[in-house]
């Protein structure tokens, strides 16, 4: 399990503007990952609307923010279509990072369990190790939460 401190661990993952998302592009800058469970669900578009809204704060405080999870990047496109997302959104389609990351876990619904990802965010720092992070994520608030701890970290 990763812990504040840790180097996060690196990775390069297909993108749904096409440009593939390389953790090691963002050293020297701030970099949110937030690892969610699936596109289009409700949980998901709120938290992806959220950090939509406050991207301009975020990349002002100077993070990027990159949102995962195993989804295929054509789901990717038309997520970001559909409800006109501005983050950056990865495919872990392989499940090599939300692993890597620790967030591939065991979930239970309706008496049912299944492995799925884990609501949660990370907040790498300029050096690429974990600043903060943040495990089964309640989504109302969480944007904002992150976005103060960003700002706390800003020069």
């Amino acid at each position: 399990m990763l812990k504040e401190g840790d180097k996060a661990p690196d990775f390069e993952l297909p993108s749904d503007t096409g440009v593939p998302v390389k953790l090691s592009a963002f050293r020297g800058k701030l970099a949110v990952l937030y690892f969610y469970p699936k596109d289009d669900t409700p949980g998901c578009t709120t938290e992806s609307k959220d950090f939509s809204c406050l991207v301009a704060e975020f990349e002002k405080a100077g993070a990027t923010i990159i949102g995962i999870s195993p989804d295929p990047v054509a789901s990717k496109a038309k997520f970001r279509k559909k409800h006109e997302l501005t983050v950056q959104l990865a495919a872990d389609e392989e499940k090599k990072v939300v692993v890597a990351y620790g967030v591939w876990a065991e979930k239970s619904m309706y008496g049912k369990t299944y492995m799925g990802v884990e609501r949660s965010t990370f907040l790498i720092d300029r050096k690429g190790k974990i600043a903060r992070l943040w495990h089964k994520v309640k989504v109302p608030g969480h944007a904002e939460d992150v976005l103060a701890a960003v700002k706390a970290m800003a020069p």
